[in-house]
């Protein structure tokens, strides 16, 4: 026991890494994660005693576990068995491939990634970028909802900001989780958006296998009450335009719908703006009829640097306002199980609470009419609102000339319109992108003139 051995330095070092590893694997890092654990749990519910909707405790469980709760589901394993036999591969196979698929849906929430990180960042980006202005907004009818419900936010896709807009609004109140398509899946954003809440999903080369697994996984988030928010249209319009709607998260969230437990409340939110980021690009590739775009690093970097230059305040009169409308709640009890019916309903009331803002009406009107003097357009946007009866119209100080000189600005400042003395003059060469802005409320108008 007290000979002296002697053994080269790189074996004495390969020994202790070894000692050191095995250490910290079975003293060292459990002690430090349930440290951790406890200060989440301790900021958990200290969160929930201000949210309206507390966090659920499926959403505080581990990833891994999560997995693992996916791929061991009986219908899950029966789902792999049909699979391998479908496809003429062995069941390992098929189950090593559910799990990745599992692997690629199931989201890593972060309480202090969503609340003190994304949720002040979504804030500033909000307040940097536009005047956000909800519309509306019936708060006490929200506020009534049943917290034992599962709440589903039914929504218009204009922007990538509308994630940042709905996340920074909802953050007072609970988390939303989002679905999210194949455009994020990329590092380091991927690591950033699971820690968010969300689960990707695939839109367009999900086999059957893989659909199984991701309406297990809303079939859970759903019977466990977790707030969730949808795009019905699947990708942001090309158009300005509603597009029409998808069934597919819609139907494994009605399909997870227990009768004899919590009930599902969809709530259609309509969002607007008065300058969309990407209008460009999603208009060239409207053009080229194609979803697929691609934006380059370089145009990206730039224009990170541009939004920097501005300035805060610059920013804000560059972009002008972002519109938020709630529209009426409507609640699964009761429902007869067409999932389209419920598709089509929700897309009508959330065009029929679209925001109206000052860009688009003044693109619609000079659009109708050509070049029109200051003072016309003001009488015209008056008489729109006024045939229209459309209750969510955002006018600064609920003044239409107010309104009227700030959409000159914006549009002038694009290069959009040019003034001729007292005329507004739209430049031709740009009428489809003031289309694009025109086409999120045309169909408000075009009603209260076929109604007239």
């Amino acid at each position: 026991m007290t000979t002296t051995v002697e053994m080269p330095l790189w074996v004495l070092a390969l020994l202790i890494a070894f000692a050191a590893v095995t250490f910290a694997s079975h003293f060292l890092f459990p002690s430090v994660r349930w440290f951790f654990r406890k200060r989440m749990e301790r900021l958990v519910a200290r969160l929930n005693t201000r949210l309206t909707r507390p966090i659920e405790p499926f959403k505080l469980a581990r990833r891994y576990d999560m997995i693992q709760r996916l791929i061991y589901d009986p219908e899950i394993g029966q789902a792999i068995t049909d699979y391998a036999a479908s496809e003429g591969i062995p069941e390992n196979v098929a189950f090593e491939r559910a799990r990745r698929y599992a692997g690629e849906i199931v989201p890593a929430f972060s309480v202090w990634t969503y609340f003190s990180f994304a949720a002040r960042v979504a804030r500033w980006l909000c307040r940097s970028f536009y005047q956000v202005r909800v519309i509306n907004f019936d708060g006490e009818r929200i506020e009534q909802l049943d917290t034992e419900a599962t709440v589903v936010l039914v929504m218009n896709h204009r922007s990538n900001m509308d994630y940042v807009l709905l996340t920074h609004l909802a953050a007072p109140r609970g988390a939303l989780s989002y679905a999210v398509g194949e455009w994020a899946r990329v590092w380091p954003l991927s690591r950033l958006i699971r820690a968010l809440g969300a689960y990707f999903i695939r839109r367009r080369d999900g086999d059957l296998l893989y659909r199984e697994i991701l309406a297990k996984y809303v079939y859970l988030a759903t019977r466990a009450g977790v707030t969730q928010a949808v795009f019905p249209e699947g990708r942001l319009s090309l158009t300005g335009r509603l597009a029409d709607p998808k069934l597919g998260i819609l139907k494994y969230i009605v399909d997870a719908r227990d009768p004899d437990g919590r009930d599902v409340i969809f709530v259609p939110v309509a969002l607007n703006y008065d300058h969309v980021l990407e209008d460009c690009t999603l208009l060239a590739a409207a053009e080229k009829s194609q979803r697929r775009f691609r934006v380059s690093l370089r145009s990206v970097f730039l224009g990170v640097l541009k939004v920097i230059w501005i300035g805060q305040s610059g920013r804000r009169r560059r972009y002008g306002h972002a519109g938020v409308c709630f529209g009426k709640p409507l609640p699964l009890a009761g429902f007869d199980g067409d999932v389209q019916a419920l598709a089509d309903e929700m897309m009508r009331r959330i065009s029929a609470a679209m925001p109206v803002l000052p860009v688009p009406v003044l693109a619609y009107l000079l659009l109708s009419q050509g070049a029109t003097d200051r003072v016309t357009l003001e009488l015209q946007m008056k008489k729109l609102l006024l045939e229209s009866n459309h209750s969510a119209v955002y006018w600064p100080r609920n003044h239409a000339g107010l309104a009227l000189e700030q959409a000159i600005t914006l549009l002038e400042q694009r290069n959009l319109i040019r003034l001729d003395g007292d005329k507004v003059v739209p430049i031709e060469r740009e009428k489809p992108l003031l289309r694009f802005y025109a086409a999120s409320v045309e169909h408000i108008f075009a009603h209260a003139a076929s109604t007239a």
